[in-house]
């Protein structure tokens, strides 16, 4: 990828890899005795699979989860010792990519399963696996009667080498909902059926469900990236995306002007309107554009939040920095877009969405910088 310098790019993203290795201690911490491992799909969550994993690397994590092979092969040049899971399972046909890259696929089916076992025994050893059980979600996964039929394939079982027994949590992130405690009963049995290999159940919320769900190996993913997996309670990990505007030109509009395509925002008062060189192509939401429903978007600049107005095109964004002294706002003035100030929760609530969605399509034009140290990140 062609790195931008910074001042040729009307955005910039700093990516804290010091408040990264923070976020997975914390969750480290939270989780023990279990194992912490990391989500690094969609190339970290949108924010570099190479970086991202090394550092995690060097927190000491050791289990990592991809969704597609190709990911496991690039993450298995940076990590020639980790252990990688592929979630969406095993390719058909694809087994031999799998092995020659020492990927454990997340089996989600009895086909599946016969599959690896066999190629397992035409390679000579059993390989490694994961077994994903299906406890409510209806995603991926084999359903209890499935996994029951399984393990009644005594020459299908005895091909596998399982390294461990997942499913995945619905509703982690609403603690008192009822399915949760369902899926904690219907993993429980399923561990039953298979009581010595290690087990996987909670996600980056399901983490903080406490006892019955952290199990073996917790497998966090937002909540490394600084989104919040305590949604009822305020967030305890720590931004890792910065992402910032350069003021490109700073106008005055009058009482009654407009702003923007379809002259959605007219001007109450006699205004000044700083133009963001950011825009959807950079993965700022279109949705942001004049929102009112969940509270006007807003940016942070000049030590306070400014709204955004009128839409936002693909290459910039109108704010509006009357309310800030005059020296405040120039030319080249970086305005923060997410951060520590405006939050990825914040934003994905304000366009509807959440905060995975804003990471992952995060654009390329920007330029992208990467932090060991806490200070270098925006402010």
């Amino acid at each position: 990828m062609t790195l931008i310098p910074q001042d040729l790019a009307g955005a910039v993203l700093t990516i804290d890899l010091m408040a990264l290795k923070d976020n997975w201690r914390r969750l480290a911490n939270e989780a023990g005795p279990a194992r912490c491992g990391a989500a690094v799909k969609g190339n970290a969550y949108g924010l570099g699979i190479a970086p991202v994993a090394r550092a995690l690397w060097e927190a000491g994590c050791r289990d990592f989860f991809v969704a597609r092979p190709m990911e496991g092969e690039e993450l298995r040049h940076l990590l020639p010792e980790a252990a990688i899971f592929v979630l969406d399972g095993l390719f058909a046909g694809q087994a031999e990519f799998y092995a020659k890259f020492n990927l454990t696929p997340a089996l989600i089916s009895v086909e599946e399963a016969r599959e690896w076992a066999g190629f397992g025994r035409v390679y000579g050893r059993k390989l490694p696996c994961a077994i994903h059980v299906d406890t409510g979600i209806n995603r991926l996964g084999l359903a209890m009667a499935e996994f029951q039929s399984l393990l009644d394939e005594p020459f299908t079982m005895e091909g596998l080498n399982v390294t461990l027994l997942m499913s995945h949590l619905a509703c982690a992130d609403a603690p008192s909902h009822p399915l949760n405690a369902r899926q904690r009963e219907a993993f429980a049995e399923a561990r039953q059926r298979l009581p010595s290999v290690p087990a996987s159940l909670a996600n980056s919320s399901g983490i903080f469900l406490g006892d019955g769900f952290t199990h073996d190996l917790v497998r966090p993913g937002i909540a490394l990236y600084g989104g919040n997996p305590t949604p009822a309670a305020a967030n305890p990990m720590t931004a890792v995306a910065h992402l910032e505007g350069a003021v490109m030109q700073v106008r005055q509009v009058k009482t009654g002007e407009t702003v923007g395509y379809g002259a959605t925002w007219e001007a109450k008062r006699a205004s000044r309107i700083a133009v963001l060189g950011a825009g959807y192509k950079d993965g700022v939401p279109r949705h942001l554009s004049s929102r009112q429903d969940n509270g006007p978007a807003q940016v942070f600049l000049g030590g306070r939040r400014c709204p955004i107005v009128g839409r936002i095109s693909m290459d910039m964004m109108a704010i509006d920095v009357t309310d800030l002294p005059p020296q405040a706002v120039a030319r080249g003035t970086r305005a923060e877009i997410l951060g520590r100030h405006v939050t990825i929760d914040e934003a994905a609530l304000w366009a509807g969405t959440i905060s995975y969605e804003l990471l992952t399509r995060l654009g390329s034009r920007y330029a992208r910088l990467y932090s060991e140290h806490e200070s270098d990140a925006s402010a």
